[in-house]
């Protein structure tokens, strides 16, 4: 069955249907990594968005039950050159095609994804629709105008981390340091590095009180990952305003934008994002450089940053801003994904350094 994708500057391309037989609309984007498929469907800060993966081949791997971010697809669809329809791997249960139907995403094959990449990376971020409805024959012109219609009108959910933060606490018990991590969207990898440290880890909703933090007489917070654009999630903006100075603050991606705007910094959307597994990262203390894993449309700026803040990492590739500090407070971030899945592991000492941190506290 054909499919089509319609970009908002009015591109459209035709391939195969690969997934689930459906409309769907999101922004789209690219991720320049050569694996991890699994990883980058069941990401939460992809979570309203639709992913070419620049690799031409996808698939061939399949799917196994360990290496996931989260218990579900959260991308809006998929974008590839070639499915593979055979995977070959001895942990694999079940087919990347058959786990996009399962899960009801959509996706679409065949298609050139240099082109697509090639014109976000020209025009910027864009919504889009993927759809495996007749739109070419003279009865689906109707149809295709009111799909352009409503993607002129589709507007990205503002509301997207209420989604996919959990609704109640989890605990997971350790003999070790006791951590509040506010869930704006956490992928399973950061849990699991803050278990294998020993901590006993409290998972805890986006919106969560600064007061019931300091009720449990946590040792430190960590604002998560997650996804869309930091200055809508003004809970947990007010929450770590509230924190400042009373507890080791930490955090990663999108946690890492919310603490900069809790201390009086400003976000602002990148032109395309940095989705990938080989974004190359300078620590500015050490003149160490180390590839990373990201995913982010939005970044910290560097302009009028408030006295409070030292930036330690900044980005090879654009300069941007991928981690700062706060001495005087106890706040440490980065943007980057310290905890890869996927990706390369240069970066997961920095749980140990940060535990080591609240531990000297």
């Amino acid at each position: 069955m054909k499919a089509h994708i319609i970009l908002e500057d009015g591109t459209e391309v035709e391939g195969i249907s690969a997934g689930a037989d459906i409309t769907a609309f999101g922004e789209i984007c690219f991720n320049t990594g050569m694996t991890g498929y699994q990883e980058i469907l069941t990401d939460p800060s992809y979570a309203g968005q639709v992913v070419v993966m620049t690799y031409p081949l996808m698939g061939n791997y399949g799917i196994n039950e360990e290496d996931v971010e989260s218990d579900r697809i959260q991308v809006r669809g998929f974008v590839v050159k070639e499915l593979s329809e055979i995977e070959t791997n001895w942990k694999s249960n079940k087919s990347l095609i058959e786990y996009l139907k399962e899960n009801n995403i959509p996706c679409i094959a065949g298609i050139d994804t240099r082109m697509l990449t090639k014109k976000i990376r020209t025009k910027g971020a864009m919504n889009c629709v993927i759809t495996s409805e007749k739109i070419t024959d003279s009865l689906g012109k109707q149809l295709k105008e009111s799909l352009k219609k409503q993607l002129g009108e589709f507007k990205f959910p503002p509301d997207v981390v209420k989604q996919v933060s959990g609704k109640d606490v989890k605990i997971i018990k350790g003999d070790g340091k006791k951590i509040a991590l506010v869930d704006l969207g956490v992928k399973k990898g950061i849990v699991k590095h803050l278990v294998q440290l020993g901590c006993e880890v409290h998972i805890l909703p986006y919106n969560v009180p600064a007061q019931m933090i300091f009720d449990k007489q946590f040792d430190a917070v960590l604002f998560s990952n997650g996804p869309g654009d930091p200055k809508d999630v003004k809970e947990a903006i007010k929450t770590a305003k509230d924190l400042l100075g009373q507890i080791p603050l930490y955090g990663i991606c999108l946690g890492h934008q919310i603490l900069a705007l809790a201390m009086g910094g400003d976000t602002y959307k990148l032109k395309f994002g940095h989705r990938g597994s080989n974004h190359p990262v300078i620590d500015l203390r050490t003149n160490k450089v180390i590839m990373t894993s990201q995913n982010h449309g939005y970044a910290v700026s560097a302009r009028n940053l408030p006295d409070n803040i030292h930036i330690t990492h900044m980005n090879v590739n654009d300069e941007t801003v991928e981690g700062f500090c706060s001495p005087a407070l106890n706040v440490n971030t980065v943007q980057f994904h310290p905890e890869a899945g996927p990706g390369p592991r240069d970066a997961n000492y920095i749980f140990a350094d940060w535990l080591r941190e609240v531990q000297n506290i």
